[in-house]
């Protein structure tokens, strides 16, 4: 890991590394708040992963979540969204290829090579992490969009690796969305059986999740049709799954709504991690 910057945040180090990720064929940068409780010993992690568009800075100086971190005695870890740099394939499109990697191994080209970003957040960075920093193996998962997306399906497949999970306006059902549908083509192929471990909705009405959820989204959010909360608010009720869709009144999809809710789901994931 090499050190790109450092400084300190609320008593704890919030820092940026880059390194060789195998996974992605390339150079990867991710940003690491520790704590000032990783001073003493190991701390449960909170990964963030962010929506489209997004770097792994969007959240770390947006979303105010240090502060919360810092008196929970939480890491944070933020990944960058997918990919970069010089022989990656991209496309002109905001929503497709470069920061819009929707957290899948791509199987077609021109995006294979690189584009293989589940196994970056399930393998290769949690390795890396507890091999270089003071975490414990206690983990949580949260998102924001394509972000909560990627936290909410990730979870649900592999529960073994991440004992909780939130998600601020999660693409819950992007099999019938499209912001899914176009991505899942393009990096998947257009059968869409393949497309099923990457939709929320589908992976837990087949497995389920052995905990509860946190899912806060807003009502004027500006991409509701594209989210498709109401599918998982059905699912949840009629799996009797433990857990809470908090519709927020007047909240749109801006970092302003995540940096408003937080405060509430660093708590959550903390009470989660340390009773684990």
């Amino acid at each position: 890991m090499e050190l790109v910057s450092q400084s300190n945040c609320f008593g704890g180090v919030q820092s940026v590394y880059r390194h060789r990720s195998e996974a992605c064929d390339g150079e990867m940068t991710f940003g690491v708040f520790l704590p000032p409780q990783a001073k003493e010993r190991p701390v449960p992690m909170l990964w963030y992963l962010s929506g489209l568009t997004c770097t792994h800075e969007n959240a770390m100086t947006k979303s105010g979540m240090q502060s919360h971190a810092a008196e929970h005695g939480l890491a944070l870890v933020f990944p960058d969204t997918s990919p970069r740099g010089e022989g990656v394939a991209d496309d002109d499109a905001y929503d497709l290829g470069q920061g819009a990697g929707f957290y899948v191994n791509a199987t077609r080209e021109p995006w294979r090579r690189h584009f293989r970003m589940y196994d970056y957040i399930i393998g290769e960075l949690p390795d890396l992490l507890k091999n270089e920093l003071p975490v414990s193996g206690v983990w949580g998962i949260t998102g924001h969009s394509m972000g909560g997306h990627g936290a909410l399906t990730i979870a649900f497949r592999n529960p073994q690796l991440f004992r909780s999970v939130s998600a601020f306006a999660p693409i819950v059902n992007p099999t019938r969305s499209d912001w899914g549908r176009k991505q899942f083509s393009a990096y998947l192929g257009d059968d869409e059986a393949d497309w099923a471990n990457h939709d929320a909705c589908l992976l837990l009405a087949e497995h389920g999740w052995d905990g509860d959820i946190l899912i806060d989204q807003g009502s004027a959010d500006q991409f509701l049709d594209l989210l498709r909360p109401e599918a998982m608010a059905s699912l949840i009720v009629e799996r009797r799954q433990p857990g809470i869709l908090r519709m927020q009144a007047g909240y749109d999809h801006s970092y302003f709504f995540v940096a408003s809710f937080g405060a509430d789901h660093v708590r959550w994931h903390a009470e989660r991690l340390k009773a684990a």
